[in-house]
C-alpha cells in the first residue's frame, strides 16, 4: 500500500500498561506499584492495569480484583484502563465478559476486552456479535487484537471485522498490537473513512513512530519512561523536531526490550525501572520468562540519555 502523509502537530493520547512488581520473595511489591500508577497519571499518561504488562494471564482472579481495588482507590475520578480478562474461564463468554466489565465500570475504569481462547475460533461475524452483546450492557469499553506472539490464545482481526466493529457506538477504541505497520495504516483509513472518533491504540512497541499518522497508543514500553513518553508526545503537537531524537531513543529501547522472546520484555522493564530508582526489585514474575543481566550495561546509557533529552525539552 501507499504510506499515508504523517498529520503533523495532532494532540496525541497516551495510554500506558502499568508493570506490576515483584520483590525477591515472589511476591508482588504493592507500594511500588502504587507509585508507579500515580507517576503514570503524574506524566499526564493514563493507566491500563491488568494488562499483558502487569501479568494479567500469570496472576489469579483474585490478584487481578487486588489491582483494581487498590488502582479504583488511588484514582480520585481519575481516567484508567483495566483489562477484562476471562481466558481459561468456564463459561458463556459474553456472560463473563459482562461481568468483568461491570466489575471495571464499578471501580471507576474503561474496560478493555482482553483476548481469549474461547473467541479465537469464531468467525467475524460471530466475534462482532459477542462484542455487540457485550455493548448492550457496558456503555463504553475498549477492543484489543493482540498477536500470537505475545500470548497463544491472541488474535488479529481481519479488515472486514475491524470495519463491522465500527459499528458499535460502546466501542470507543481498540489497541492494535500485531507488530506490523501496514495492518495497522489500513485500519488508520478505514477508521478515517467511516468514523473519525474511534481511536486506533497502536500497540507496536517496535513501531511508536505509528502515532505520526494518526494512532493514539497503548503500549508497554511507555511503562519504561512515562516521563519521556509524555515528553515526546508534547513535541510533536508542538511541531517540535526534538520530538524525533526522543522517539528515536525510546524506539532503541524498544528494540533491546521486545526482541525475541517478546514476552521477557516484562522483565527488561523491571530492570529499566530498578536502574532508574523507580522501583526496589527487577524481579519479574515467578513464572515469567528472565533476560540476562548482561542488559544492564546496555539499559543504563539508554537511561541517562532519555533523561537528559526530557530535562532539555522542559
Amino acid at each position: 500500500m501507499t504510506i499515508p502523509e504523517p498529520k503533523w502537530r495532532r494532540p496525541i493520547e497516551g495510554i500506558s500498561a502499568v508493570l506490576l512488581p515483584f520483590g525477591d520473595d515472589g511476591k508482588i511489591q504493592w507500594s511500588d506499584y502504587a507509585q508507579l500508577v500515580e507517576r503514570t497519571w503524574a506524566a499526564g499518561l493514563v493507566p491500563a492495569v491488568n494488562m499483558d504488562t502487569g501479568y494479567t494471564n500469570l496472576l489469579t482472579p483474585e490478584e487481578r480484583s487486588e489491582v483494581l481495588g487498590l488502582v479504583n482507590s488511588l484514582s480520585r475520578g481519575r481516567r484508567f484502563v483495566a483489562g477484562a480478562f476471562i481466558h481459561g474461564m468456564e463459561g458463556d463468554p459474553v456472560r463473563l465478559y459482562r461481568r468483568e466489565c461491570g466489575a471495571i465500570q464499578c471501580s471507576g475504569g474503561t474496560p478493555i476486552l482482553f483476548p481469549c481462547a474461547s473467541l479465537q475460533s469464531k468467525s467475524g461475524p460471530e466475534l462482532v456479535e459477542v462484542f455487540r452483546a457485550v455493548a448492550a450492557e457496558c456503555d463504553e469499553f475498549l477492543g484489543f487484537e493482540l498477536g500470537q506472539m505475545f500470548v497463544p490464545f491472541g488474535r488479529i482481526w481481519d479488515l472486514e471485522t475491524f470495519e463491522a466493529i465500527l459499528g458499535i457506538p460502546q466501542m470507543k477504541g481498540a489497541k492494535h498490537s500485531s507488530l506490523s505497520r501496514e495492518l495497522e495504516w489500513e485500519r488508520l483509513a478505514v477508521r478515517d473513512r467511516l468514523r473519525p472518533d474511534f481511536r486506533v491504540y497502536t500497540g507496536n512497541d517496535l513501531a511508536i513512530d505509528m502515532v505520526a499518522w494518526g494512532s493514539d497508543y497503548l503500549l508497554g514500553l511507555s511503562a519504561f519512561h512515562v516521563e519521556a513518553f509524555a515528553a515526546r508526545d508534547r513535541l510533536w503537537a508542538a511541531g517540535d523536531s526534538r520530538f524525533h531524537e526522543l522517539n528515536d531513543w525510546l524506539q532503541y529501547l524498544g528494540m533491546i526490550a521486545f526482541r525475541a522472546p517478546v514476552p521477557s520484555y516484562k522483565h527488561t522493564c523491571a530492570q529499566f525501572l530498578q536502574l532508574r530508582g523507580v522501583i526496589r526489585s527487577s524481579n519479574p514474575h515467578p513464572s515469567a520468562q528472565r533476560r540476562p543481566d548482561s542488559d544492564l550495561a546496555i539499559l543504563e546509557p539508554i537511561a541517562r540519555r532519555l533523561d537528559e533529552l526530557v530535562a532539555a525539552s522542559k
